[in-house]
């Protein structure tokens, strides 16, 4: 396993890849989730991310499932003290607001995001979360509410670093500037969808936000920013024949890069899986991605990547494609 420092020099000091857990107690069973989290911790992984509403959108689904399996993790293997924990507020089912998800979004307002943090904490059975989001951009809420609340969870010792994810990078600036401006911790990680594939321009951005170059401009000018980056492999579409291209990625200019794609997997002995991530990992931005797997076959084969090396010349042709 190779390891980084998340936010800079700040810490805390994590595994290249984290361990998405998003499926775990839903889609994914117990078991299987159980066998995916040890196979990652004995490689050496030692950062796990969930949310407070994974996976609400799932028929019969609350939300609770993803942290509560986590947490009985914790516990059963003696975990807590060697997992850097990460989990998000702000995106949960609100009954209050609406039963039609994610309009009925609880948001981040301050007693929302104080309420939202208490309930993870009590899933995952900690009094203490090492990286805490704030899940989703909301404009209903003043921004300087959402930066004062979320610097208290880190002040009052609840959380230890904070992160933004599905944010313009604008707002993470302005958000940034703001609790600088105040004297309070600030935005150090951002979370966003990452992969190889450019995502078409002619569609709205709905609630997921996509990296951007302006994103990866302001990480490059701001080192104590850590970027991440979700559904880098595009849920098996870069390798399963039953799983096409979602839409946002499904335009021209993709058969180019995905030909490239391919023939640098084949000159490395790899595949077009590992190369991804390879090319995440070992950017001019360094991106941590965040593995989604659902077997530890697939989790085997995406930590292979963290020993791919992509020569100068492989990564151009695959940067201009």
């Amino acid at each position: 396993m190779h390891y980084r420092t998340l936010g800079g020099d700040q810490g805390p000091r994590i595994s290249a890849v984290c361990l998405g857990a998003l499926p775990f107690g839903t889609t994914v069973d117990e078991r299987t989730s159980y066998a995916i989290l040890d196979r990652f911790a004995e490689a050496g992984g030692t950062f796990v991310d969930t949310a407070n509403n994974y996976a609400c959108w799932v028929p019969g689904a609350t939300g609770d499932e993803s942290e509560l399996l986590l947490g009985r993790w914790l516990r059963s293997r003696g975990a807590a003290g060697r997992t850097v924990l990460a989990t998000k507020g702000g995106a949960r089912p609100d009954p209050a607001r609406g039963d039609r998800w994610p309009a009925n979004a609880e948001g981040l307002a301050g007693p929302a995001l104080r309420a939202a943090l208490e309930g993870s904490l009590r899933r995952l059975g900690t009094d203490r979360v090492d990286l805490y989001y704030a899940a989703v951009d909301d404009r209903r809420v003043p921004l300087a509410e959402t930066v004062e609340a979320l610097a208290g969870l880190v002040l009052d010792g609840r959380a230890g670093a904070l992160g933004v994810s599905n944010h313009p990078t604008w707002r993470l600036a302005e958000a940034r500037r703001a609790a600088a401006g105040r004297g309070l911790p600030g935005f150090r990680a951002v979370q966003q969808r990452h992969t190889y594939l450019h995502p078409r321009r002619d569609l709205p951005p709905g609630l997921q936000r996509e990296t951007d170059e302006e994103l990866l401009d302001y990480a490059a000018a701001h080192p104590d920013v850590t970027l991440l980056g979700y559904s880098p492999l595009m849920e098996g579409a870069y390798t399963r024949a039953d799983k096409p291209l979602p839409e946002r990625y499904d335009h021209p200019g993709s058969v180019v890069r995905l030909r490239v794609l391919a023939e640098v997997a084949a000159e490395c002995g790899a595949t077009r899986n590992q190369v991804v991530l390879a090319w995440l990992m070992g950017g001019a931005v360094p991106v941590v991605p965040v593995l989604g797997v659902s077997t530890v076959g697939q989790l085997d084969e995406c930590l292979a990547a963290l020993d791919l090396e992509l020569d100068p010349y492989q990564r151009a042709r695959l940067d201009t494609a």
